[in-house]
């Protein structure tokens, strides 16, 4: 978790501390055409140097911290050149600089300062901003209660083992590499957010079974602590062989299965004989759940959707990866017109401002002639 010192290529001037220290997301919502100064905590994430069209060399930095990654390009003219050419990938530092949005080639930091992250810096930013820790520590203790309040008890042993064994890497785990809940933790807030969801359905449509809704809903991306896990101490998610070459969905089989087998070893199990449904059925129906959660062959899915709880499960994670995508496209896109925003990667098309909920105005309190 330490910052190079080697890395001390600048002097921290004293009115830095007055410059107000932004997330890498927030930076993006308030950065426009006119410099403005802002701080930035984040780790490089890759560094590659490149070449423009005339030859000339320039550094392509990505930037990340908990919320959001940005890429710096460097160019040879810029002072910074040098410095950058010290950093390494993973390295911790805060860029101080008039910041400028300069359109097509994004975010630039202009007379920027860098300097190595102090540990007790690096440690709040690794958390978090606030807001975001908050929110994340809050979804976790969502899914703790759902997860507590389940009366299958094979899926609820299953689901507390899962906990016990993985709580760190689920905690730190992306939803995904890039489209949706693309962070570290963004797992948990994808999970929490449809286990809610999940609830919700089932209010509405009681043939369901809730039990095995909320425990395929903690279970289907149960193979991105694999595929999209963070290190202990980084924003950059690695690539992994095993996740690669197997993909979440097969991962997820197997660890409810090795999850399962481990359980068949405990007291209880023998009780557990007595049950209806089945233990075995009841694993398969989870299984399916896994198995079937992308909806249809082309994303993945080795098998379609064969249950109620399946198709449920497809449509509740279908839809919080699309609210999810359109919250960060109102953040992040261009306004082309009021209410009107550039489509975004994947999304195929520009999107519009939400419709926003009715507001009656206050009644106006009686006269005292009226009472």
């Amino acid at each position: 978790m330490h910052s190079d010192p080697s890395l001390a290529f600048t002097v921290r001037v004293t009115e830095e501390n007055e410059i107000d220290l932004l997330s890498i997301s927030q930076l993006k919502q308030v950065a426009g055409p006119t410099p403005q100064p802002y701080r930035i905590h984040a780790q490089i994430d890759g560094k590659h140097e490149k070449t423009t069209s005339q030859g000339s060399p320039f550094w392509e930095a990505k930037l990340a911290d908990a919320t959001d990654s940005l890429v710096w390009r460097v160019f040879d003219n810029n002072p910074a050149f040098p410095k950058v050419r010290e950093l390494k990938r993973g390295d911790f530092i805060e860029i101080s600089a008039q910041w400028v949005d300069a359109g097509k080639y994004g975010l630039e930091p202009r007379q920027p300062l860098l300097r190595p992250l102090m540990e007790s810096e690096i440690s709040l930013l690794l958390n978090g901003s606030e807001e975001l820790a908050a929110k994340q520590r809050a979804d976790f203790e969502d899914i703790l209660r759902f997860v507590d309040n389940l009366s299958d008890p094979r899926l609820k042993a299953l689901s507390l083992l899962f906990l016990e064994k993985h709580a760190d890497r689920f905690r730190r785990a992306a939803a995904a590499r890039e489209n949706h809940h693309a962070r570290r933790g963004g797992l948990v807030e994808h999970v929490a957010q449809m286990m809610r969801t999940g609830a919700a359905i089932c209010s509405v449509y009681p043939h369901l079974n809730h039990d095995l809704i909320i425990a395929g809903v903690l279970f289907h991306d149960c193979g991105k602590l694999w595929e999209n896990g963070y290190p202990e101490t980084g924003f950059n998610q690695p690539y992994n062989i095993t996740g690669e070459m197997l993909g979440h969905i097969p991962l997820g089989l197997e660890l409810v299965n090795r999850l399962w087998r481990d359980l068949q070893d405990r007291p209880e199990a023998a009780e557990w004989l007595q049950i209806e449904p089945p233990s075995d059925t009841v694993r398969l129906h989870l299984l399916h759940l896994i198995a079937s959660h992308h909806g249809e062959y082309q994303f993945g899915s080795p098998v379609l959707p064969k249950t109620p709880e399946a198709i449920a499960l497809h449509h509740v994670d279908n839809i919080d990866a699309k609210l999810e995508m359109l919250r960060r496209g109102y953040e992040t896109s261009r306004e082309l017109t009021p209410g009107l925003f550039e489509r975004f990667r994947p999304w195929p098309v520009n999107i519009v401002a939400p419709l926003p909920s009715v507001r009656t105005p206050a009644p106006e309190a009686e006269s005292e002639d009226n009472q």
